[in-house]
């Protein structure tokens, strides 16, 4: 063992003490055994470590920090050396506020825009998820920080997101909800990775060994630290059998009594426990072995610069009718829009970052060469009609040249916590853009959200700009494309489809239940909408710029392509060039293309460039159900390349030597995966994907009945308890600032109170609410005042005998 002169010095109880945190973002330490505690915080695109007292929803105003265009902004430059860069100033910051893990990036797929959390996510495609995380993780760990890529895995919506069990089959797991964190993992070496709070058919994701072991640590060779999600563990013993290493945040003592009658009664091996103590000891001495590569004081100023630049090569430009953008120097102009004062930057939840000026539009227009003729808000941002704000608006639209009308979506709709209910804008918006349009048509529409939404309504703008939640620099960079200064170079990362209704998952996301079935299996975003031939509002990799693009002379194989990009019109600007490779005959289900390469190219007016995408270990695989391997289907494929997953300009074929294996699928069987039709797919065709019978959900009163379903239980106690947590939550939704803290509880298992109270709440006092909850109201009260009373008695115990100057436990 590495640390065997360590593991000698520990108890039994000093090691199961270890795998949990001693507060809300800080593990243990013990000083005499040379063990120090790490602190651990949010960061996916800027940093919140509290001030006072943490918690894990920002109760508590946190340090001020750059806050970054989130990953949904950032996905779309393509530029992993961006990803690099912000990685490595967040690390920066880190090790100024004595931060050691920066939990992030987050790299879920967007299996659906309604997902709240979207705006953390990069990708509907692993590839891109997968190729940009890397990035992030590469330059926070080269400062000598941890990173901790989340959420693993299959964590696809916020409804019911303790509890919710991910259904899928094992070629849709592997080709698309596992193959982004596959490229971390194997590209730049993260020294801890995050487990979901979810289950994945039927197993908490924290005590999965299919996914912990099986695919983590022996097929990816991951050697770094499993952390659960805050509150995330289930079975905490399970867990550690099966390789999670540290259960954050505080669940007390408790959890250490469990773990350690795990052991004594054989449920548990104690060399399951060392293996996970040299885990979180190869975390802690990968921080402090490396702590002088990151005692560098950072820069505020060039974080500022880097967060503006991140947010200009970020922008995307959606529509541009007859080059009415970029706007010449001296155009009189009105600002309009609630977004404009108040701007919305990043999204709600355990990423806010505390950014004490942002930017915003109102400001940045004092500087922008254009004659502002007057600013009207327009409309309120949570939807209510206004008809004094409309017609101020539209007053202030007649006596412009042009209208710069800034909407998006507001602060509920991108919140941890919840899903959006739609993708459409607020009708008092819309209603907006169709009142200015008719007396002014030159309207510009800047979108201010994180995720994709509908846009019919777009015949009424003349441009359309992507704005997204371009972190505290977004506004600036959002008035230098609109005026020329930058020319926006940006592609989408995600399908933007006309409506909801068009949507592969629409039937089967966040429904009613904990089951969520992928019936649509591989088909998420631009594969399903190619497969099906649904036409997208804006494909994913879609994006416009002030110039234009040639593109010629593919030469392919199947190691590489090359081909030469040329800019064929009158300003610099940047293209993005994307390699995807499909097989017109199959006898495999599969897409129609893939993405599996691309190249963000910087050209000057005129200039060409040769491009060279090579081709990895990806390109031609598939996840073979029959072999439960990864084989290639032999036979010709094309090697398509373009400006998006619509716009292929270049295409050659290559042969390639398939792995002989047998088919495991037939179109008879499988019929609608064979043509794409997968919104409404038949249960004996699910249960044929699954290889089995189709799992049912039984609702049940137990450890892991959440507080919002506390409705189905026996116990008027419970009935209202629910009752008032609905119409806080409620009320809270209608001002239009979601109550995290709420939204978390309503969700939260029983079985979390033990894991989030610091001990406060033991497993034996949920099992009296338990009881209660079924109808036993007066024996499951007094077990949980028996419960609450040895509970208090055996940790007081505890602490003493740890505290002894023997064990020397204490904390600093």
């Amino acid at each position: 063992m590495k640390y065997e002169n360590i593991l000698s010095k520990l108890t039994l109880e000093q090691k199961c003490a270890l795998l949990s945190g001693a507060d809300v973002f800080k593990t243990r330490e013990i000083p005499a055994a040379g063990i120090p505690s790490i602190w651990l915080t949010d960061g996916p695109h800027g940093l919140r470590k509290q001030s006072g007292a943490s918690d894990h929803l920002g109760l508590n105003p946190s340090e001020p920090a750059t806050c970054f265009p989130t990953a949904a902004v950032a996905a779309c430059s393509w530029d992993e050396q961006l990803g690099e860069e912000i990685g490595s100033a967040l690390a920066e910051e880190a090790a100024e506020q004595g931060v050691d893990v920066i939990l992030g990036p987050g790299l879920n797929i967007k299996r659906s825009p309604l997902c709240g959390r979207n705006f953390e996510y990069f990708s509907e495609d692993p590839y891109l998820s997968g190729k940009m995380a890397a990035g992030y993780v590469r330059g926070i760990q080269k400062r000598g920080i941890a990173a901790c890529p989340k959420h693993f895995a299959v964590n696809n919506q916020e409804t019911r997101r303790m509890v919710s069990d991910s259904i899928l089959d094992e070629r849709t797991l592997r080709e698309i909800y596992l193959t982004g964190f596959e490229i971390v993992v194997r590209e730049s070496a993260p020294a801890s990775i995050m487990t979901s709070y979810n289950l994945i058919n039927g197993t908490y994701a924290n005590e999965n060994k299919h996914l912990l072991e099986d695919i983590l640590k022996k097929d990816w060779g991951f050697r770094g630290a499993v952390i659960t999600d805050w509150g995330g563990s289930n079975d905490h013993a399970m867990g550690v059998k099966t390789g999670s290493t540290l259960e954050m945040p505080a669940p007390g003592w408790d959890s250490v009594c469990e773990l350690k009658k795990a052991v004594e009664n054989g449920r548990l091996k104690e060399s399951d426990v060392d293996a996970r103590i040299e885990e979180l000891l190869d975390l802690i001495f990968f921080i402090r072995n490396d702590g002088k590569k990151k005692w560098i004081n950072p820069d505020p100023e060039a974080h500022k610069k880097l967060a503006r630049r991140a947010a200009a090569e970020s922008l995307t430009l959606l529509k541009n009718e007859k080059d009415f953008l970029p706007l010449a120097a001296g155009t009189r102009v009105a600002l309009i829009g609630d977004f404009a004062a108040l701007p919305r930057y990043q999204g709600a939840g355990s990423s806010q970052v505390n950014t004490p000026h942002p930017a915003n539009m109102l400001e940045c227009m004092e500087n922008s060469g254009l004659e502002l003729t007057g600013y009207a808000q327009g409309f309120h941002r949570l939807g209510k009609e206004d008809s004094e704000l409309l017609e101020e608006a539209v007053s202030l639209a007649r006596k412009a040249e042009a209208v710069i009308l800034c909407l998006g979506l507001d602060e509920v709709q991108d919140s941890e916590g919840l899903d959006r209910q739609h993708m459409k804008l607020a009708k008092n918006q819309t209603d907006l853009l169709r009142e200015t349009a008719a007396v002014n048509p030159n309207i510009i529409v800047v979108l201010f959200c994180g995720g994709a939404v509908e846009t019919r309504w777009r015949s009424s703008c003349r441009a359309l700009l992507y704005a997204s939640l371009g972190g505290q620099e977004g506004a600036g960079a959002v008035v230098d494309a609109l005026t020329g200064k930058i020319n926006p170079g940006g592609k989408l990362a995600e399908s933007w489809p006309e409506s909801y209704e068009d949507t592969p998952a629409k039937n089967n996301f966040a429904g009613n239940g904990r089951m969520t079935e992928y019936r649509e299996s591989i088909y998420i975003g631009y594969r399903y909408y190619q497969k099906k031939n649904v036409p997208a509002a804006f494909p994913f990799g879609y994006g416009l710029s002030y110039t234009t693009f040639s593109y010629s002379d593919l030469k392919a194989d199947e190691k590489q392509v090359a081909f030469t990009v040329k800019n064929t019109g009158k300003r610099e600007g940047t293209e993005i060039a994307q390699l995807y490779i499909g097989k017109p005959e199959s006898a495999v289900f599969r897409p129609v293309r893939e993405l599996k390469g691309f190249c963000r190219v910087e050209l000057k007016a005129g200039e060409s460039r040769r491009v060279t995408i090579s081709l990895d270990d990806l390109a031609f695989r598939y996840w073979n159900t029959k072999t439960n391997r990864w084989e290639t289907e032999g036979g010709e494929y094309l090697l398509q390349v373009g400006s998006s997953s619509e716009s292929i300009h270049l295409e050659a074929s290559v042969n390639v030597e398939g792995s002989m294996a047998p088919v495991p699928y037939t179109a008879q069987e499988l019929a609608h995966y064979y043509t794409g039709e997968v919104q409404k797919v038949p249960d004996e065709e699910f249960s044929a994907l699954l290889g089995g019978r189709l799992p049912a959900y039984k609702r049940k009163i137990d450890r892991n009945m959440t507080f919002g379903e506390m409705k189905y239980a026996r116990s008027p106690l419970g009935w209202l308890v629910c009752a008032v947590l609905t119409a806080l939550l409620n009320h809270s939704l209608k001002k239009g600032k979601p109550d995290l803290n709420l939204l978390f509880i309503y969700n939260m298992p029983l079985r979390a109170l033990a894991k989030m109270t610091g001990g406060i709440v033991s497993m034996g006092m949920v099992d009296g609410m338990v009881m209660e909850l079924k109808g036993f109201w007066i024996a499951g009260l007094l077990r949980i005042l028996f419960e609450f009373i040895r509970n208090l008695l055996r940790s007081r115990i505890m602490e003493k005998r740890i505290q002894d100057k023997r064990y020397d436990f204490s904390e600093k």
